[in-house]
């Protein structure tokens, strides 16, 4: 077992782990309009389901207001359909025949403390994930002890580099979270 390239990839397991975390906080709404809010947002679009990118461009005019730019003018009410039959959205869009435009109602205090708690929820999540990662590399290091291809001295130094990228790991979550929690209360 090589423990420079075990830390390494730790390293890109935990960073991982903080990117799909960041991803997911694109898609919880803050009252403000932002183009990752309709990611993972799929169109009936010649004859199969794509992604909301891949027919139309997201735009941003207004700071309550999305605009959408379909590639092709033929997909307009597809992708008004698709935003409209997502529930977990909550969008109304309408169309002028060329662009959709849905503008974002600011949310009520009760709506923003819902969205915090699903905060709170894909913050649990990145830590169960980031708790994965750091038990199967604490096995790893483990087995190999016990097999002997590495010594005492060198577990302990693994599973303190281990435990350092994972608390820094930890630290870059709750500072998203912190950071999140403040956008979304802010009126």
């Amino acid at each position: 077992m090589d423990i420079i390239q075990t830390v390494e990839q730790a390293k890109t397991k935990f960073r991982q782990a903080i990117e799909r975390y960041q991803e997911e906080l694109k898609k919880i709404r803050t009252g403000r309009a932002h183009p990752g809010m309709l990611e993972g947002v799929m169109v009936e679009a010649y004859g199969t389901q794509i992604p909301l990118l891949q027919a139309g461009s997201i735009t941003v005019p207004e700071a309550q207001l999305l605009q959408i730019a379909p590639f092709d003018p033929n997909n307009i009410q597809a992708i008004a359909a698709a935003i409209r039959d997502d529930k977990s959205l909550g969008m109304n869009p309408s169309d002028d025949g060329h662009v959709i435009r849905i503008p974002i109602p600011p949310l009520n205090e009760e709506r923003r403390l819902e969205y915090i708690k699903m905060l709170h929820g894909k913050m649990e999540d990145c830590m169960i994930s980031l708790r994965n990662v750091r038990h199967d590399f604490m096995e790893d290091a483990e087995k190999a002890k016990k097999d002997r291809e590495i010594g005492e001295d060198d577990a302990k130094r693994l599973h303190k580099q281990i435990d350092d990228l994972m608390n820094n790991a930890r630290n870059e979550a709750e500072e998203l979270t912190r950071a999140k929690e403040k956008e979304m209360l802010t009126v």
